[in-house]
């Protein structure tokens, strides 16, 4: 999923909405849904976004259509796409998933068209097996053979390569080579099913406690040159308590994809969880002008710079990922401490009205806490307004502060 969406935003770049806009909470919202597979709520948060700002084309158009081919409704992805093309232009995104509906409505013809103006540029790894395939469904195997091989080279890995193009060495009249193919396809996918094996084991063996064999045995998952499975590796020792082991496997991963926010993130997260806070700040402030409406990337900078004492520009990057999932409480958390933290800042510099203003934000972010109210009614009290002092020391004594 992120695959798509680093080209979306990549896309997204050249348009960027406003952060006072208020359609970019939905376009948030609609991102944060789409990615973890939830498309009738992305499909609505666009929409939303759309009708408060209907010249939100890639930002908003194009991912609700994305939303709505992963939904399967594709009459209605494919309205949004000719739309999307009709406004910003082709694009190879655009080319790709109305290639992609084409080959579900078995227009092989379309399907090629559209596939071929998108491998010109190709902005998926399965870009080629696609259109190798449409080649393959039109009976052309000379075509299919040649886009089938380069996808063979994109993803070397997926075993239904390898099996498309073992049905495609048959009609050529290639037995050989169409029986290797086969091999291959069967072999990838047994080694699909031992790799799921194996991160069920060495997730067992790192809630046991026991990291060297742990790292011996998962280590098996390691490979140099495959992203997702690097990715897979990597977050599966960040998610069983293991961060350092992570290191290695995200790094080369975000060698490998330096364009994929999913991998910065993973990456820079490792590292925040090492406390290895500069390294995580170099990273995602390099990632967050290519895609500066991602809440992830937002929310984890924010947590970044407050730790590393930055708390004017955490609380601005907190309260941009806050305008995108106003529904995270970490996010919230995070942003009400750096606030806290610059009222007392300003107090301590006798910026009386400056840290009056933080601490009114703080009492908005967290109501039933007594703390802002306390240092209101100390500053009050300092510059003699007196009838304030009271009111604000009555009410943090009604939230539970001790007289």
């Amino acid at each position: 999923m992120m695959l798509w969406i680093a080209c979306t935003l990549t896309m997204a770049a050249q348009e960027k909405v406003p952060s006072t806009n208020p359609a970019e909470i939905h376009v948030g919202k609609g991102y944060e849904a789409l990615k973890n597979d939830r498309y009738e709520e992305a499909v609505n948060e666009f929409r939303s976004a759309l009708a408060l700002d209907p010249k939100l084309i890639l930002q908003a158009r194009f991912p609700l259509a994305v939303a709505l081919f992963d939904w399967h409704k594709p009459t209605e992805a494919r309205q949004e796409l000719e739309a999307v093309r009709r406004d910003a232009g082709d694009h190879p995104n655009i080319s790709y998933y109305m290639g992609r509906i084409d080959l579900d409505e078995r227009d092989f013809a379309g399907a090629i068209k559209n596939l071929s103006a998108a491998a010109a540029d190709a902005p998926f790894p399965d870009t080629a097996y696609f259109l190798g395939y449409a080649y393959a469904k039109q009976g052309d195997a000379a075509q299919a053979e040649n886009w089938l091989k380069k996808a063979a080279e994109t993803m070397p890995h997926d075993p239904r390569v390898q099996y498309q193009l073992a049905m495609t060495y048959r009609k050529l009249g290639l037995g050989e080579d169409a029986k290797r193919a086969f091999a291959l396809s069967e072999e990838l996918h047994q080694h699909d099913d031992n790799a799921s094996r194996i991160r069920l084991e060495c997730g067992r063996k790192l809630d046991q406690g026991l990291r060297e064999e742990a790292h011996a045995f998962c280590n098996q998952l390691y490979d140099p040159d495959d992203a997702a499975s690097l990715t897979e590796l990597g977050t599966l020792y960040g998610g069983h308590g293991d961060p350092e082991a992570a290191l290695k496997p995200l790094q080369r991963a975000a060698e490998l994809n330096p364009q994929s926010p999913q991998m910065q993130y993973n990456l820079a997260y490792a590292y925040f969880q090492l406390n290895r806070f500069e390294d995580a700040r170099s990273i995602l402030s390099a990632v967050l002008p290519l895609w500066p409406d991602l809440f992830q990337l937002n929310a984890l900078y924010g947590a970044v710079l407050f730790r590393l004492g930055d708390d004017l520009a955490a609380r601005d990057a907190l309260r941009h990922a806050q305008q995108l999932n106003q529904s995270n409480a970490g996010t919230s958390e995070f942003l009400y401490s750096a606030t806290l933290r610059l009222a007392a800042k300003s107090h301590e510099a006798q910026r009386y009205d400056e840290s009056l203003q933080y601490l009114e934000e703080a009492s908005n972010l967290r109501p039933n806490d007594p703390g802002p109210h306390l240092l209101m009614a100390e500053i009050y009290k300092q510059i003699g307004r007196m009838e304030q002092a009271n009111s604000e020391q009555k009410l943090a004594e009604s939230l539970g502060a001790k007289p």
